[in-house]
């Protein structure tokens, strides 16, 4: 089989030879008792750079030793890019969230032969999933793998955006002492509401990682949580997006990127927030409008705005987020840390394993299969594309 993979760029300066720690702390389960990936293999060491081209999620020595084709690339957008040329006669593409191959509709009507879109990580909405539904290709991703390293991101980055980290930082770098103006945008989190858009891995994962900061706690999610649940943290429930917004000082945004969440947070929605809010997207880009938000950070409507995910991803040089005023933006790299990544190559590898054996793959790990929602993707997707205007992404220039 040909398996085509489209990886982020190696660091500037070449792969590392040396990482700050020497091992990683051995985890067995994530907090729901589902175990960790456990692949039959592994061909790289915990805590190595995987997720760029050199890395190859480690699977090099295990495809071509079993026969296959692998194909590893970082050119993904743009006229004549590598990864569209290897598509045609690809079996399997997998590819990142943090640097999605957004696989359009027309782009699967040239693969003839593409079986299986595996998401080295969470999150599989870069694929167009109803021309996947229609050309009865399977979508798979590595569910959980990263989504504790995606709370702790927004744990960090509520704490960045109301502390004003960003700013203190930048006075320090710049030889000054200015406390004055370190500190006039400046608070306490401690007795702020806040609130997440869907409670699923990760959106619950970061209301129990916030809870010890002596906060109020909301949540909005399609499917509600449990009394115990509820109670335990001291969660306030809300039916609607809009209720939500209304009464919390932080919005942090966990839901899936479909059509039923694309362009959630326009001016309408950002309007009916409290003023002074702050919000914390580390889902998708295309759930928060783009002009709105930077708008809303100019006039004061929003205080901050942090966004560790973009449309399209490379974003383009002259994205306005890259310049709006008060923003903690980050390229992509919540899911992704070297201990993330060991776990998301583990399941890839997996999965793939599962695919060969014609072995079933995890339930959990399940976006599409034969032609209908499947498994998470049932739970947590609805029918239809978010992939239009990802061809913006060839508009990225390296610096």
């Amino acid at each position: 089989m040909k398996i085509l993979c489209v990886l982020y760029d190696d660091p500037k300066g070449g792969m590392p030879k040396r990482y700050p720690l020497s091992n990683l702390p051995k985890l067995d389960k994530y907090p729901d008792g589902m175990s960790l990936p456990s692949p039959k293999g592994r061909d790289f060491t915990p805590g190595q750079l995987l997720g760029c081209v050199s890395g190859e999620l480690g699977l090099r020595k295990f495809l071509e030793s079993n026969g296959h084709e692998f194909i590893v690339t970082s050119s993904k957008d743009g006229p004549g890019n590598e990864a569209d040329k290897h598509i045609v006669d690809a079996d399997i593409v997998i590819s990142q969230p943090f640097f999605p191959y957004y696989l359009t509709r027309e782009k699967i009507k040239t693969a003839k032969n593409l079986k299986m879109a595996i998401t080295a990580g969470i999150g599989s909405d870069h694929v167009d999933l109803q021309a996947a539904m229609d050309h009865k290709i399977d979508v798979v991703e590595v569910t959980y793998c990263n989504s504790r390293s995606v709370a702790e991101h927004i744990v960090m980055m509520i704490i960045s955006m109301v502390r004003d980290y960003h700013n203190q930082h930048r006075i320090v770098n710049e030889g000054g002492w200015n406390i004055a103006d370190a500190v006039q945008r400046s608070y306490d989190v401690e007795g702020m509401h806040i609130g997440t858009v869907a409670a699923g891995r990760i959106g619950l994962d970061a209301l129990r990682k916030m809870k010890p900061f002596g906060v109020h706690l909301h949540y909005f999610d399609r499917h509600r949580l449990s009394t115990a649940i509820e109670q335990e943290l001291n969660l306030t429930f809300h039916t609607s997006v809009e209720s939500m917004v209304k009464v919390c000082d932080v919005v942090t945004i966990n839901c899936p990127l479909h059509p039923e969440t694309e362009n959630l947070f326009d001016t309408a929605m950002i309007n009916k927030m409290k003023k002074g809010a702050y919000i914390v997207n580390t889902a998708r880009g295309k759930i928060c409008n783009r002009e709105a938000i930077a708008a809303a950070l100019t006039s004061g409507q929003l205080s901050g705005y942090a966004g560790d995910v973009w449309f399209p991803q490379p974003a383009p040089n002259d994205h306005i987020w890259r310049t709006m005023p008060n923003h903690g933006m980050t390229p992509h790299t919540s899911g992704t840390s070297l201990s993330a990544q060991t776990r998301y190559a583990d399941g890839v590898r997996e999965i793939l394993e599962c695919y060969f054996d014609k072995k079933p793959i995890r339930q959990q790990y399940l976006i599409v299969q034969n032609g209908e929602l499947a498994g998470v993707g049932k739970h947590s997707y609805s029918k239809g594309s978010a992939t239009s205007g990802s061809e913006e992404a060839a508009r990225y220039k390296k610096q």
